[in-house]
């Protein structure tokens, strides 16, 4: 069946979708025009829509299923659990379980709180930095995507009319934000160390924390410069901020996360997706005097923070069985199938004399209508040409057989083999050529 198609069993569910959710939408990141495609099932690397179309899944849930669909040891760990009952008025050994764990892959994490998001996550992280520190503003980076808290929202989009300053101006993402959110976030530009030193220096008897995602997917999937982080922590300490590094996403790059990778620890930690084995989660860690914030054993705690699902036990042994399928060997796999993807993509790319390249590290792969370097935001923003080569290609890549984010992000998984490789440098080709026709 190729998409679009109004006889379409997706098309029938999202006509009576209009009727009840605004947009007849829920999840903004999934809706597609003229109608979203709808999933019944997925198993291993493949998903099967309403319609029965199989597609090999390249984003899994927006990088959240790094062992794919349905993985038998994740079922059976929240089937035994599911059985013995989903949430408590209680703790249970499960969270203490997974927060060991945790702790024992990450050097700069001494302990952690669970939440039920990323978007939870970082939260909590910012406001434990500011009760940590005693002041009010964060530092993030422009155009990179840290959840939906309206601090952790500002500069996420950013267009050329903003840029005409030059540094990074803070800009609303949702209309709406206070005036007194918008000014107590400073955006530093992504991989200049010298403009982001520049401007933290500036706010430094403010600033609660930097933060940052070593590779944010909405700023290019670039990694960063090892001499940017290092800046980062270095000009942290002289302030005394915090630096605070979410991995909710990029804790899939290596078996102690991207802090194991780029060398560096930090002093706030964020988690969710991969930890929680298919379900919902997430979680803040950090330095234990940081972490302390969130203590009640000497009344009532700097701050306060509950969840009525947090660190429920279904997520927690889901998420320590998925973990510990995630040894070193597992994440030898994940990198060798990401560069494969990436070289097979940019030699398709050449070969077919169109204009386009990858970026990444690992499992994550994104896809850019451009040959010029991508080393931030603005490099990799799309003008409506690139916006309309790129929609083309990912539309391709679904007829193909691939299911991938439309703006050009991959995210791959264990059960993924060579051949299902092979299929998805050889879809991307058809889409490369679909896409330079226009």
């Amino acid at each position: 069946m190729t998409y679009p198609d109004v006889s379409s069993r997706s098309n029938a569910i999202y006509e009576r979708a209009k009727r009840s959710l605004p947009g007849g939408n829920t999840r903004t990141t999934v809706y597609m025009k003229p109608y979203p495609i709808y999933a019944a099932r997925g198993a291993g690397c493949r998903v099967w829509d309403v319609d029965d179309v199989s597609r090999i899944d390249c984003i899994n849930n927006f990088t959240s299923l790094i062992h794919g669909h349905a993985h038998p040891v994740l079922v059976e760990a929240a089937t035994k659990q599911l059985a013995l009952g989903t949430a408590f008025g209680m703790p249970t050994e499960s969270e203490v379980d997974l927060a060991e764990l945790l702790c024992g892959r990450v050097a700069s994490v001494e302990e952690i709180r669970f939440s039920n998001s990323g978007t939870e996550a970082v939260m909590l992280a910012l406001k434990a930095a500011r009760a940590f520190t005693g002041r009010p503003k964060i530092a993030k980076c422009e155009g990179a995507y840290h959840g939906t808290y309206d601090y952790a929202e500002v500069s996420l989009e950013t267009s050329p009319e903003h840029w005409a300053q030059g540094a990074p101006q803070s800009v609303a993402y949702a209309k709406g934000t206070p005036k007194g959110v918008i000014d107590d976030v400073v955006t530093i530009p992504f991989n200049d160390v010298d403009g982001a030193v520049s401007l933290i220096r500036a706010h430094a008897r403010d600033l609660a924390c930097v933060m940052i995602d070593p590779m944010p997917n909405r700023a290019g999937l670039v990694p960063a410069d090892r001499a940017f982080v290092q800046a980062l922590r270095e000009v942290t300490h002289e302030i005394g901020a915090l630096l605070l590094f979410d991995e909710v996403i990029a804790f899939r790059l290596g078996h102690a996360g991207a802090q194991g990778l780029w060398g560096v620890d930090a002093d706030l930690t964020t988690f969710a997706k991969i930890i929680g084995g298919g379900f919902p989660v997430g979680a803040t860690g950090g330095r234990r005097d940081v972490m302390a914030v969130f203590d009640p054993t000497r009344g009532k705690p700097a701050l306060p923070a509950g969840g009525t699902f947090s660190a429920n036990p279904v997520s927690m042994r889901a998420g320590i069985a998925g973990m510990e399928l995630l040894d070193e060997a597992a994440f030898a796999h994940l990198d060798a199938i990401g560069e494969a993807v990436r070289q097979g993509i940019d030699e398709a790319f050449r070969s077919e004399g169109a204009e386009g390249r990858t970026t990444g590290l690992g499992s994550l792969i994104k896809v850019h209508m451009t040959d010029k370097p991508v080393r931030d935001y603005r490099s990799a923003h799309l003008d409506p040409a690139g916006q309309r080569r790129l929609a083309t290609f990912v539309a391709r890549m679904l007829d193909e057989g691939i299911l991938m984010a439309p703006n050009g992000l991959m995210a791959l998984s264990t059960v993924m083999g060579r051949d299902d490789v092979d299929a998805i440098v050889s879809a991307a080709r058809a889409a490369i050529r679909a896409s330079a026709r226009g």
